[in-house]
């Protein structure tokens, strides 16, 4: 990732936000007007794994089953596949690579903002997590550290690790970074301890998973 690159995602993150109100989950109602094969949810399924199997983008299946307030998908759940004829078995399990690697929750906790909530007129573009000063905080995705800083305005300590296929995760308001820029972590690694530098004195994590540039709904892809 490119200095450039870099310097432009420091700046889109200052101006994140966070919120406290609880979200709703939606029940689906699949348009007449799509077709495709119905997939049924198994336990530790996650839309981003089910997306992968099928070739599909996570937003595909988010739009085509009116998805898009839906924080998680539960087993049993049906779930229309747009353009494909039969049902794939999804694997859930970790595999050496990268590409096909999930995403795991960087550390156990409430969470009281969600991914799009506002407050004072921004959008939260992950998700905060309450935490104990001092809990450890785990690396979602085996990957690189790309930048590691002690202080972004309002986000206080921050950590992003590149997963090396367009996505990359962003771990905010530590109060200790543990590893330093260019190390390679496994997930579950710890990389840093839970705090409340930055914006605000609760202590909570500020979790994003970004593909690209674009922030996306974590709750798509943590199982």
């Amino acid at each position: 990732m490119s200095n450039v690159i870099l310097i432009l995602l420091c700046c889109s993150l200052c101006l994140m936000g966070c919120a406290t109100s609880s979200q709703v989950q939606s029940t689906n109602m699949v348009p007449a007007s799509i077709s495709g094969a119905y997939h049924e949810v198994h336990k530790g399924e996650t839309l981003w794994r089910i997306a992968q199997i099928y070739g599909l983008d996570v937003m595909d299946i988010v739009r085509a089953n009116n998805l898009s307030d839906a924080t998680k998908i539960n087993p049993g759940q049906r779930l229309v596949i747009p353009g494909t004829e039969s049902q794939l078995a999804v694997a859930t399990g970790i595999t050496k690579s990268y590409e096909k690697e999930s995403f795991s929750w960087p550390l156990e906790g409430e969470i009281i903002s969600f991914f799009n909530q506002e407050r004072y007129g921004v959008q939260n573009k992950g998700i905060d997590i309450r935490v104990r000063e001092g809990d450890v905080i785990a690396a979602s995705r085996s990957g690189r550290v790309v930048f590691c800083s002690d202080e972004i305005k309002g986000l206080g300590k921050v950590i992003i690790i590149d997963h090396f296929d367009g996505f990359s995760t962003i771990y905010a308001r530590n109060s200790q970074n543990l590893v330093n820029a260019a190390d390679t972590v496994k997930q579950n690694q710890v990389i840093a301890r839970a705090g409340s530098t930055g914006r605000g004195t609760e202590p909570y994590l500020h979790f994003e998973i970004r593909e690209g540039h674009k922030s996306q709904n974590p709750l798509y892809y943590l199982p």
